[in-house]
Formats: structure tokens, C-alpha cells, sequence
């Protein structure tokens, strides 16, 4: 049980969560951006009142966590590639903690463009 909880207290573990977690989210996003953009194909009325709607601080809170949540996906996946294609070595906890801040810096980036 010690050795479990070791395991998932290590920086390579919460990378592999934290992409799982992204993938999840996105793939319910997913289908929530098909329906807005059909919003588009009912005509320029009902696109406009979806467009309207989107101007909430709540919906502009999610499109920052949805720039997060792409970002660190991305990171992740690089991460994969990486994981699948080099050997490991003890810099890539490194590269872990730069593409979480880059994920983060993201966020931010798209937070203050908003604001």
C-alpha cells in the first residue's frame, strides 16, 4: 500500500491525470461546440441571441478553462511522444512542471485578452 501511494505522488503520475482529465472534459466539450455552431445554420436571428448569451462572465470563465484544459492536452500529448520516442531521463520532471505552467500561462494569456 506505501509503495501505491508513492507511485501517484510522482510528477510523471498527476501529467498522465491530468491529460486523462483533459481528454474527458474536451470529449464532452465536443459535442456542446458542434451544437453552437449549428446555431449558425438556424438562421442569423438565432446565431446572434447564442452569441448574446456567450458575453456572460461565466461562459468567459469556461472558454479560459477550455484554453487550459486544450493547452495542457497538447502538453500532455507531447509528453506522450516524447515518453514513446526518447529515452527517460531525470529532465523530463522538468519539462512536466515548464508544460504545466505553459498551460496555465495560456489561461492567462486568453484571461487578460479577454478582459
Amino acid at each position: 500500500m506505501r509503495n501505491d501511494f508513492r507511485a501517484r505522488n510522482h510528477p510523471a503520475y498527476w501529467a498522465f491525470a491530468v491529460h486523462r482529465v483533459s481528454g474527458v472534459l474536451l470529449t464532452v466539450f465536443l459535442p456542446l461546440h458542434f451544437w453552437a455552431l449549428a446555431q449558425a445554420l438556424q438562421g442569423e436571428a438565432r446565431l446572434e441571441s447564442f452569441l448574446r448569451w456567450t458575453d456572460q462572465p461565466l461562459v468567459k470563465i469556461a472558454e479560459v478553462g477550455l484554453v487550459v484544459l486544450l493547452a495542457a492536452h497538447m502538453a500532455g500529448g507531447v509528453r506522450l511522444l516524447m515518453l514513446e520516442f526518447l529515452a527517460w531521463r531525470e529532465w523530463q520532471k522538468t519539462l512536466i512542471a515548464v508544460a504545466t505552467a505553459l498551460s496555465l500561462a495560456f489561461g492567462l494569456a486568453f484571461l487578460l485578452n479577454l478582459l
